[in-house]
């Protein structure tokens, strides 16, 4: 079984929104994908996440489900229809099933250990890497005219800090930790708030919003931060916006992600 599958089973590191909707468009278009993940992960688009299965198990985005999953019961998962969600941020998993294809959507701006020997086809998004010695090719995630496209000489733009803007606004649209310590949300995603709310809490200390608009992020309660980490999103363009669906942002490089993983399988 495992020999058959790996013709097109396409395993990928990370499952945060961006990785949440390459996963999404790869599935859809016919290839089996396991996501791997940390135990605990800090993404904060959760309701666009298959990330999130980490914490409740199942998790459906448009129609597609992502099941947390052991190890070994990976593959069996596959046989449901259902993206498998593996805690394994070492990536064990690719050295046993020898996939054909990786591709790491970790978004850590830096390279946790990915490289061109784990796969025929080593696929990265975002930067960090080069293409053509790091892994084989790289996807562009900087907001922008070259948005999604595929990289093979080269690196992506490097990370600005900066968040893109949307809506007339960029860092402004994002929270972070005002301390060290844990987070307690007290707004939820898709609440719709105003300037100079509270929408949550780091121990005692607030999490204020500079924007009004629609909270489209948020961290899991619970989790230990530090000082200056991102906990939270608002999206200016309020209510219009679906904090349900797979951003514009995620569908660009999911649509470049699948045109290097067919131009690979072309060759």
């Amino acid at each position: 079984m495992i020999d058959a599958i790996n013709e097109t089973l396409i395993v990928m590191r990370g499952a945060g929104d961006l990785a949440t909707g390459t996963a999404i468009r790869l599935h859809r278009s016919g290839f089996p994908v396991i996501m791997l993940e940390i135990e605990k992960p800090t993404v904060i688009r959760t309701t666009v996440s298959f990330a999130q299965a980490c914490f409740v198990g199942s998790v459906t985005v448009e129609g597609v489900t992502a099941s947390l999953c052991e190890k070994a019961k990976a593959l069996e998962r596959l046989k449901d229809g259902v993206i498998p969600i593996v805690v394994d941020p070492e990536g064990l998993l690719i050295r046993s099933l020898r996939p054909r294809i990786v591709i790491d959507a970790i978004l850590a701006k830096r390279n946790l250990g990915t490289r061109p020997d784990m796969a025929d086809f080593v696929l990265a998004l975002g930067p960090g890497f080069e293409a053509g010695v790091d892994v084989h090719a790289v996807i562009e995630t900087m907001r922008g005219h070259d948005l999604g496209r595929v990289i093979y000489k080269g690196s992506a733009l490097p990370n600005t800090g900066i968040p893109g803007l949307v809506g007339g606004y960029g860092k402004e649209r994002v929270m972070h930790s005002p301390c060290d310590g844990v987070f307690h949300p007290i707004r939820a995603i898709g609440d719709l708030v105003a300037s100079g709310d509270v929408i949550a809490y780091v121990d005692k200390e607030p999490v204020i919003t500079q924007i009004g608009g629609k909270v489209r992020g948020m961290l899991n309660g619970g989790l230990e931060v530090p000082k200056g980490f991102k906990v939270a999103d608002v999206d200016p363009r309020g209510e219009e916006i679906d904090h349900l669906s797979v951003s514009d942002k995620a569908r660009s490089i999911a649509g470049g992600a699948l045109e290097a993983v067919m131009a690979f399988l072309a060759q």
